[in-house]
């Protein structure tokens, strides 16, 4: 017999397998198997080529069997002492292929070939010159030879088979660790395939264990939409459902729990699917009447017999019934079910104050995760539930439960979950969700629910739980304190907001309150806790004072027209809106507007001049067309922004705003011309010729705007029909007013910047002549100053200085001479000097000295 890698060898052995009887060549192939086992390989082309052949004859003769399954396995061997690319891939491809054998025993060697690919172990003896190939390449090349996509493929030749069955699904579970292989079975369609497959009759368990396992991996390496959608059908959703209630009632080992919970996730997954059949299999009503069986203690025949043990997987299925819950309230066509199986009551049932737990009951911790869990998804569900919210009183019990929660009852949080977070050794976490719940159901402006709580005392007990909540941020801010101020400040203005005897309630406590929000530090605001929202809340909780005289005098007693308009003054873009809106409300309060024209910001800046300025600002970011002046360019459409002017005629009906009308909603123009017609236009203080040229484009807003809406009425008729003549005469003519305005703001534009240019050409030349002034008068100093110098060093000069005073005292001298009158000397007797006597200079003395030295000029 020639070499066992010689080309005579391989090519005479596919002569036998072709042309000979089954018997006579496994003898031949046992013999050739036992030489190629003990030496090396370089190409698996020709035991490929050979067993192809055996594959081939094993539909006529079963003899080739033995061989054929040694052959695998020998290529198992041999293909870890290789590294060849082509033949690796062609092998793999090939051991897909030969699934279709339809022996038991070929189709076990196949999957036992393949599993151990993935074994990491080396070989016990290593060849001379050969390197095994690593764990990283075999998986490359199982991705390459899809052999995951043909194995899925050949599940429905083994259908009936367990225990083959059961191989190929050893097979898919180790293939199912790679993204590509996962890819790859979803192609074939592996997550329906291994779902339909799950109620197969299996007593060692291993069918549910591996088809979960492989749906895992699906899940977590490949869409996970995908996957979903492909369970998605009803048969998939039945045999889930089967295969779970299968588990509960009968699957009592640690293991059979784990997979329950297993089961439970994906079908929460489902659950979260719309196109999904969950409530026409029932599976929908079975997952709810389970969550609510041990809080709601009426029989149902879905649950009977079942027990609950206090073990931790069935803490983790309670815990993954709640989050069904919570997706199930998502879905409007669950709504009905939820109602029908008690879900309000059996979460209620966790809305009291923590007790210590029995000895057959939950630990505290767990109890408290519980409890978070379930007050959670009653913010979801009672919503949809209102009538079984009010019903069951859950507004009495969710205030109890929160005067428990700022009360002095020992209580020591666990904080040791996801609902937990920030509760360690307060209550705060059962705080924050409690109020979640209260808000969730005031926001549907519900009157009953309101009232509800009105009458409860609500008012009162959320200013306490307020302040209580401000006080201990004080100690220590942090993100679930914000966010309990900012829920109750929330259900405040809602309760609040249309009712003047609960804003009467509100008023003096609830000021004192505000004002310290109002107050906040501006650096805050960018801290990522939560300030902002807080602020808005705030802002948004001033609707509880407005409307009531009482609260609005005392909110501007405490000066909160200033704090709102230093807030404004911050020039915070997302606060302009909100505070313009407060302020333009206020206004209806007579004292409010001396408030605004009072107030002064840094540098003396007023309030017109600080809503001009934010006018500007609005309109430079909405592109409106001014000169370098701020003077009107367009006077066809003065205020109109870039967006509109490039917005497209649309003929619309009359129900439904313009443009033009929306766009005043969607900036803060229309507040500021409210305001600065409730100040007034005239004698506006601090104000420049710019900011008078800008108001007077805000003093005709209206006038404007109302020329806008019928500019885009002449492009919606002319694109639908021609007007008739008079009405085309009568839109021209409004167009035109509409242009005059616009003109004659200009021009007052035009006069306004004139009237300071002049202004400051005058002022330039008072200036100027001020200047003048003082050069002259610096003048007329040095010059007495050179005279003085002069007379102190020139004798000669000292007695010219002195017969011109003498000259001038004389001609000061009346020329009629007065009897009997005293005639004075002028002289100074006993003078030797030519400048006065030295004295202490002091006021007079100094302007005694300019005297002397002006008359000895």
């Amino acid at each position: 017999m020639e070499s066992s890698d010689g080309p005579h060898t391989f090519s005479s052995l596919a002569f036998w397998c072709t042309h000979s009887q089954g018997w006579y060549v496994s003898k031949i192939l046992g013999c050739w198997i036992n030489l190629l086992q003990n030496s090396p390989l370089k190409d698996l082309a020709q035991i490929i080529e050979i067993l192809n052949l055996c594959a081939e004859k094993m539909n006529e003769q079963e003899a080739f069997t033995e061989p054929l399954c040694e052959l695998i396995k020998l290529c198992g061997l041999l293909s870890k002492k290789i590294k060849n690319f082509v033949n690796y891939i062609f092998f793999l491809f090939l051991t897909g292929y030969l699934m279709r054998v339809p022996s038991s025993q070929v189709r076990i060697q196949i999957c036992k070939c393949v599993v151990s690919f993935y074994n990491t172990e080396l070989p016990r003896k290593l060849l001379s010159g050969y390197q095994p190939t690593s764990a990283n390449y075999k998986i490359q090349m199982a991705e390459l030879g899809g052999l995951a996509e043909t194995l899925v493929l050949s599940l429905a030749l083994v259908e009936n088979q367990l225990t083959e069955k059961l191989w190929v699904l050893k097979v898919l579970q180790h293939l199912s660790s790679s993204g590509v292989n996962c890819r790859l079975m979803m192609k074939a369609q592996a997550a329906s395939r291994l779902c339909l497959y799950l109620n197969d009759v299996d007593p060692s368990g291993q069918l549910v264990f591996r088809s979960s396992e492989i749906l895992w991996n699906l899940l977590e390496n490949t869409s996970k939409e995908e996957v979903v959608n492909q369970l998605s059908s009803l048969e998939c959703v039945y045999a889930l459902k089967e295969v779970f209630v299968d588990l509960l009632m009968h699957g009592f080992r640690h293991y059979d729990r784990q997979l329950r919970n297993d089961l439970l996730v994906i079908a929460t997954l489902l659950a979260q699917n719309p196109a999904a059949p969950m409530i026409e299999s029932g599976f929908t009503k079975l997952l709810i009447v389970l969550a609510t069986f041990t809080e709601v203690k009426i029989p149902n025949p879905l649950v009977k017999g079942l027990k609950l043990t206090y073990s931790y997987e069935d803490f983790e299925l309670k815990k993954l019934l709640f989050n069904v819950i919570g997706f199930l309230s998502k879905d409007p066509r669950a709504v009905q079910l939820l109602s029908e199986n008690y879900v309000i009551p059996a979460l209620l049932y966790y809305v009291k104050p923590n007790q210590k737990p029995g000895f057959h009951d939950w630990s505290a911790a767990q109890y408290e995760e519980l409890q978070l869990h379930a007050i959670a998804i009653l913010a979801s569900v009672a919503p949809l539930l209102v009538d079984k919210y009010l019903s069951c009183q859950a507004n009495t019990l969710l205030l109890v439960f929160l005067e428990w929660c700022i009360g002095q009852d020992p209580f020591f949080g666990q904080g040791n979950s996801f609902h937990g977070r920030g509760g360690r050794g307060n209550k705060l976490a059962q705080m924050r969700y409690s109020l979640r719940v209260l808000r969730s159901v005031v926001s549907l402006h519900d009157d009953a629910v309101n009232l509800n709580l009105c009458d409860q005392g609500a008012i009162s007990q959320l200013l306490d739980i307020l302040k209580y909540a401000a006080n201990k941020s004080k100690e220590k801010e942090d993100a679930i304190l914000l966010e309990i101020q900012a829920n109750i400040l929330f259900l405040l203005s809602v309760l609040c907001e249309n009712d003047l005897h609960r804003k009467e309630l509100f008023s003096y406590e609830g000021v004192d309150i505000l004002i310290p929000f109002i107050q906040m530090d501006p650096r805050k605001l960018y801290s990522g806790l939560g300030h902002s929202c807080l602020l808005f809340c705030a802002l948004d909780c001033l609707s509880c004072v407005v409307g009531c005289y009482i609260a609005e005098d005392y909110f501007l007693e405490k000066q909160g027209i200033f704090l709102l308009l230093d807030l404004l003054a911050l020039k915070q873009k997302n606060l302009y809106s909100i505070i313009l809106g407060i302020l333009v409300e206020f206004c209806d309060n007579p004292k409010t507007t001396s408030h605004i024209s009072t107030w002064r910001g840094e540098k003396d800046q007023t309030a017109a001049n600080l809503l001009i300025q934010l006018w500007r600002q609005e309109e430079l970011e909405l592109g409106v067309k001014r000169d370098g002046y701020g003077r009107i360019v367009d006077m066809k459409r003065p205020i109109a922004s870039s967006l509109q002017k490039q917005q497209e005629v649309v003929p619309m009906p009359a129900s439904c705003p313009s443009f033009a009308i929306m766009e005043i909603s969607e900036n803060i123009r229309a507040k500021i011309y409210s305001l600065l017609c409730k100040l007034g236009f005239e004698n506006l203080p601090g104000l420049s010729a710019k900011d008078f040229v800008t108001l007077a484009i805000i003093e005709h807003y209206i006038d404007f705007k109302v020329g806008e809406v019928w500019h885009e009425l002449c492009a919606e008729l002319k694109e639908e029909f021609r007007p008739v003549t008079p009405d085309e005469e009568a839109l021209k003519f409004i167009s035109k007013v509409s242009e005059d305005t616009g003109r004659m703001v200009a021009t007052l534009q035009t006069e306004v910047l004139e009237s300071q240019r002049h202004k400051e050409i005058q002022e330039e030349e008072k200036t100027y002549t001020k200047i003048q002034a003082i050069h002259k008068q610096r003048e007329i100093v040095n010059k007495s100053w050179e005279n003085f110098l002069t007379r102190t060093s020139n004798y000669e000069a000292l007695k010219k200085a002195k017969r011109l005073q003498e000259k001038s005292v004389e001609a000061s001298r009346s020329k009629l001479k007065t009897q009997n009158g005293a005639v004075h000397s002028t002289d100074i007797k006993g003078l030797s000097t030519t400048v006065s006597k030295p004295q202490r200079i002091s006021g007079g003395g100094i302007a005694s000295w300019l005297l002397v030295s002006y008359f000895y000029m």
